[in-house]
C-alpha cells in the first residue's frame, strides 16, 4: 500500500511506477484505490466508471482497467454535493455530511468484494491511499487508507513531497498520529520530488531512519509531471508547455472541468503550446479554443456568461476562430441546455453559446460506454476509439419555429456522437479520448497549421497509447533506479 503525508505527495505516480516495475519482473499485478474523489474518469470495457488514474495504473501493470480497481468514485459537482459512482454505476448524488451515513457500510462492502475478486486473480495488489492517513477528524470514516492496509495486512509505503518544504515534519507527524497497529505496517519511507545534490540530503535521511526506525527506501528526483493529477487543482500549477511552438491552443479552465486527460496527447505535441485559461483571463486569438468536459454543464455555462468569457468565445468564433467542445463543452455550444428534473441542481432552461443549432436535455440516465467509430471529418474513414460519459441528449433545433441556421455534418459515422460545421471551424463531440487517436489528431492540427501557412505534419503516426507506454517505461526506469524494494518484497 502507498499512503502519503499530504495530497499531491506522489501516491498515484509511485503506484503507477510500481505496477510497471513489478509486472516487468513477472508478477501479475493490479492497482487498487478503494475510494477516489476525482473528475477525471475512464470507462471500462464493461461500461463502468473508474478514476482515470487507476486506468493508467492498470495499463502500467499490463492489464485491462476494471471496476474492481476503484469501487467507489466520488465526482464533486458543487455546493458540497458529489455524484456517487458505486461499482462503476452512478447511484445518486449526496452531500458530504450525509455521504458516510448512507454509503459507509455499502462502500466498505464494495471494497471488500472488489479486493476479494482481485485477490483471486492477481499475485500482487498495489493499493493507493487518498490525502493523508492521519486526518484525525476523518479517520473513523476513512475508507481509503489504513483501514484497507489493515484489512490486507499490507506492507505500506509512506511517500512525502520534499519540494513543498517541511518533509521531515510531515513524515514524523504522520507517523505520530497513526495508531500503533497502523504504524507497524509502514515498512518504508519514500522522499519524492527532490531537486539538488543528494549528498546534502543524506544527513537528514540518517536522522529520519534513526528517529522513526523505518528505512528510507529511496529518493525520487523531480520529474516533469508525467500524468495529470486526479483533480483540477493541479491545473492552477501547470505552466503552458512548448512556449514558442507553431500553434497555440487554449483550453477553458471551467470551475468543474472534468476529463482534462483528454488533452494529454495534445500537450505532448512538440509543435503545440497548450494553455489552460481561467474564466477571467483574456482569451486573445489563439489558433483554437477547446471547451472541455464539465461535471455541471449548466453551472459552468452560467459562470462563463457572467464573467464575459462566453461573449469572448462567441466573438472569437464569429471572427472565424476554431472552437471544439467535448462532452459538456459540446452541450454548451448549442442554443439551449435544459434540466427539467434538476439533475445538476436548479431545474430550468438556459441559453447556450449558440454556436451550433442544437439543444441538450439533461437526463437521469447516464451514458457510459467505450466506442469504436469511423471519422467523416477532417478525413473520411479514420478508425476512432474513445468513450462516452454524459447525462444528456443532444438533438438538432428544428421545432418551436427555430431553424437550422448553421449548416453542419456528422463528425463520425454515428451522428449522435458529434458534429462539425461546413467551414470546419466549429466542432462538437461526446467522445472522450478523441485526441489520443494519432492520425485524427494530426489531421485536425494540420488544418490549423494550414491557416498559418505552416507545413503539414506527418499523419501516419501511432496512437497516443504507444507514447504513453514509452512514458510508463521511462517513469518505471527512473523510479526503479532510485528505490530499494527489498523491504517490501521480503
Amino acid at each position: 500500500m502507498v499512503v502519503g503525508t499530504t495530497s499531491h505527495a506522489g501516491k498515484s505516480l509511485l503506484v503507477t511506477a510500481l505496477c510497471r516495475i513489478l509486472s516487468r519482473r513477472g508478477w501479475r499485478v493490479t492497482p487498487f484505490k478503494g475510494q477516489n474523489m476525482a473528475l477525471n474518469a475512464y470507462v471500462t470495457a464493461s461500461g463502468g466508471e473508474i478514476g482515470h488514474a487507476q486506468a493508467v495504473q492498470a495499463w502500467a501493470a499490463g492489464v485491462s482497467p476494471r471496476i474492481e480497481m476503484n469501487p467507489i468514485l466520488l465526482k464533486p459537482q458543487g455546493d458540497m454535493m458529489s455524484q456517487v459512482v458505486l461499482k462503476g454505476r452512478a447511484v445518486g448524488k449526496i452531500s458530504a455530511a450525509d455521504y458516510y451515513e448512507h454509503y459507509f457500510e455499502l462502500g466498505w462492502q464494495a471494497i471488500e468484494e472488489s479486493l476479494s475478486r482481485l485477490n483471486e486473480e492477481f499475485d500482487l495488489i498495489i493499493c493507493e491511499g487518498a490525502g493523508s492517513p492521519a486526518e484525525i477528524n476523518l479517520k473513523h470514516r476513512d475508507l481509503t487508507n489504513m483501514r484497507v492496509a489493515k484489512h490486507l495486512n499490507a506492507a505500506t509505503v509512506l511517500i512525502v513531497d520534499i519540494d513543498r518544504g517541511g518533509a521531515f515534519a510531515h513524515v514524523v507527524g504522520t507517523l505520530e498520529l497513526l495508531d500503533p497497529d497502523e504504524r507497524s505496517l509502514i515498512k518504508g519511507i519514500v522522499i519524492n520530488k527532490f531537486r539538488g545534490q543528494q549528498s546534502l540530503l543524506d544527513p537528514g535521511i540518517t536522522w529520519l531512519e534513526e528517529r522513526t526506525g523505518i528505512p528510507v527506501l529511496g529518493v525520487i528526483p523531480w520529474m516533469e509531471q508525467i500524468f495529470p493529477s486526479e483533480d483540477s487543482l493541479d491545473l492552477f500549477d501547470r505552466r503552458p508547455q512548448n512556449l514558442g511552438a507553431d500553434i497555440t491552443i487554449v483550453v477553458i479552465r471551467l470551475p468543474r472541468i472534468s476529463n482534462f486527460t483528454d488533452f494529454d496527447s495534445l500537450e505532448a505535441e512538440a509543435t503545440v503550446s497548450l494553455k489552460y485559461l481561467g474564466l477571467r483571463d483574456t482569451l486573445g486569438y489563439p489558433d483554437a479554443v477547446i471547451l472541455p468536459g464539465s461535471k455541471t454543464t449548466i453551472a459552468d455555462l452560467v459562470a462563463m456568461q457572467k464573467t464575459g468569457m462566453a461573449e469572448a468565445i462567441q466573438n472569437y468564433a464569429a471572427a472565424g476562430g476554431t472552437v471544439l467542445g467535448v462532452c459538456g463543452g459540446f452541450q454548451m455550444m448549442g442554443k439551449m441546455v435544459a434540466d427539467p428534473e434538476g439533475i445538476e441542481g436548479q431545474e430550468g432552461r438556459y441559453k447556450g453559446l449558440g454556436l451550433l443549432p442544437l439543444r441538450t436535455i439533461i437526463t437521469g440516465q447516464k451514458v457510459a460506454r467505450q466506442r469504436l467509430v469511423s471519422s467523416n471529418y477532417p478525413q473520411m474513414g479514420l478508425p476512432i476509439t474513445g468513450y462516452e460519459i454524459h447525462q444528456g441528449r443532444t438533438t438538432p433545433v428544428d421545432t418551436e419555429g427555430e431553424s437550422k441556421d448553421i449548416a453542419y455534418s456528422s463528425l463520425f459515422d454515428d451522428p449522435n456522437l458529434g458534429v462539425v460545421d461546413t467551414s470546419q471551424s466549429l466542432w462538437g463531440t461526446y467522445l472522450h479520448g478523441l485526441f489520443d487517436n494519432g492520425p485524427w489528431r494530426r489531421t485536425w492540427l494540420n488544418r490549423l497549421r494550414q491557416q498559418r501557412g505552416l507545413k503539414a505534419l506527418p499523419t501516419g503516426i501511432s496512437n497516443y497509447r504507444d507514447q504513453r507506454e514509452a512514458m510508463l517505461d521511462t517513469l518505471a526506469n527512473t523510479v526503479e533506479g532510485c528505490l530499494n524494494l527489498a523491504p517490501l518484497l521480503d
